[in-house]
């Protein structure tokens, strides 16, 4: 007997799992930008080493890994399914958080950052590849805004527990006790049975080339990512450098990167389950990331023109920037929503791992924009450049709202 897929409840047990998993993803890639500095000159390193020398390397490496794991990972989550994605990638991120945990040497530091980049590449993508086709159309978007939403509180929680604990080792720890706890949960989920329909035939599955090799299907994919620059800016740039740029602005009192970091992902929080309810109740995905674009382009505008402000007004704007960015629910979904079930898992892991991949190619532009133009000049530049493509690239992308996601990629 069929069961009608009304019923399904967004809070079963995928959903759930899936936004624990991302939970402690965010987690982890928090905790490492926070405790990198402690523990490399804990670990004996320099402070110039550490800025541009072997700190700098470590960024990378994991950066390398998050690139290479979103393709693995996406291959693997066609190929083999979405579950099997699940259980491998939070069970190589847990024992590599644990393993950063034991470091005392900058070479362990690079294998474990790498291993656990590795691994954080693959959780998100199969978490909402497997709630989009689990859940029926109707609910999807309430399912994948709860994954985002509960997701991207970990860094909230990585930020807390850091100034708790204090000790890296035992954050490190407590990571990866975490998604090791999970593997527990992971065992009641169900496989989606769209891909169980597709598994035991002649389709092809999980080829990324395939990608590449069809321009509609290339464009297709592009848009999916170009969607996702504005956010690592806001992050990656406009709050990593925060500091800076607050002494640029002459802001009254000393800005704590680190706090505004947990000031914008608090407002990450808030605006991912925003953007995922108002695009149920608007039934549109492609308005709602129209209208949060927009509100990047003032929130960004606001930021850049704080000149001589009080402390907490600058983070409060923190927060309110955070809150504009707060689409990756959207964002995620749209990727998944947008391509056939031989093919979603592949675009759903890579297309928000080669997101972040963007962000050395906005570093790169914005330390070029600076060899003509002051550090604030340069940060409003490349605001325009990524936030204008994002623009361009939504008003032009298909409204996936409500689509039936029972298809094949013809590859």
């Amino acid at each position: 007997m069929k069961t009608d897929s009304r019923s399904v409840s967004i809070f079963n047990i995928a959903v759930i799992v899936a936004s624990l998993g991302y939970f402690v993803d965010i987690y982890d890639l928090l905790l490492f930008t926070i405790v990198r500095v402690p523990s490399l000159k804990e670990l004996g390193l320099p402070q110039s080493e550490i800025d541009s020398g072997a700190g700098l390397l470590l960024i990378n490496v994991q950066m390398v890994g998050l690139l290479v794991g979103g393709i693995v990972w996406g291959i693997v989550g066609d190929k083999k399914g979405r579950l099997s994605v699940l259980f491998g990638s939070i069970l190589i991120y847990s024992v590599a958080n644990i393993a950063n945990g034991f470091v005392h040497s900058i070479n362990g530091y690079l294998l474990w950052r790498f291993v656990a980049g590795f691994g954080l590449a693959g959780e998100l993508g199969a978490g909402i590849t497997l709630v989009s086709e689990i859940l029926p159309k109707e609910k999807r978007g309430y399912g994948t805004m709860i994954v985002a939403t509960v997701g991207v509180s970990g860094a909230v929680a990585a930020n807390l527990i850091a100034k708790l604990v204090g000790d890296w080792r035992i954050c490190y720890f407590i990571g990866g006790g975490l998604g090791l706890a999970l593997l527990i949960l992971r065992i009641s989920v169900m496989e989606s049975q769209m891909f169980n329909a597709v598994k035991n035939t002649a389709t092809s599955r999980g080829s990324f080339l395939a990608l590449f090799t069809d321009s509609g299907r290339f464009v297709r994919y592009l848009k999916c990512m170009l969607l996702g620059a504005p956010t690592w800016f806001v992050v990656g740039i406009l709050i990593a450098f925060s500091n800076k740029f607050a002494i640029e602005m002459h802001v009254n009192g000393t800005i704590n990167p680190g706090d505004a970091i947990a000031f914008c992902y608090a407002g990450l929080t808030l605006g991912d389950f925003t953007t995922g309810l108002v695009s149920q109740l608007w039934r549109s995905r492609r308005k709602v990331m129209l209208l949060f674009l927009a509100l990047t382009g003032v929130m960004v505008t606001v930021y850049l023109n704080l000149h001589g402000a009080e402390k907490w007004l600058f983070y409060a704007v923190c927060f309110a920037m955070g809150f504009s960015v707060g689409f990756w629910a959207i964002f995620v979904t749209i990727a998944a929503e947008s391509f056939g079930t031989n093919l979603r898992a592949t675009v759903a892991t890579t297309v928000p791992n080669f997101a972040r991949g963007m962000l050395p190619l906005i570093s790169l532009l914005f330390v070029q924009v600076q060899k003509k133009f002051t550090f604030l000049q340069s940060g409003a530049i490349v605001a325009v450049i990524c936030i204008g493509i994002a623009l361009i690239t939504a008003w032009k992308i298909e409204e996936t709202f409500g689509k039936d996601l029972n298809y094949l990629e013809n590859i």
